[in-house]
């Protein structure tokens, strides 16, 4: 037997404010397995934002900067 059929049998047998409980329980598991995965899409995304926008940095030169560069003025 399927684990959400055992699940709904058992659920079943609960008085209704307990039913209730269940499901705001799976609401919340559901809640949870969602937003992790608009967060690994999220990382995905801007990975793959940031690999698109150093795309050809490697190539350029870099300035070199001196000691001078570094003072500040006023």
């Amino acid at each position: 037997m399927a684990v959400a059929d055992r699940v709904h049998r058992y659920v079943q047998k609960l008085p209704e404010p307990l039913q209730a409980e269940v499901l705001d329980f799976v609401e919340y598991l559901l809640y949870k397995v969602e937003q992790a995965e608009a967060e690994e899409d999220g990382h995905d995304w801007s990975a793959l934002s940031l690999s698109l926008a150093m795309r050809g940095m490697e190539d350029e030169e870099a300035p070199e900067y001196t000691l001078d560069d570094l003072r500040e003025t006023f």
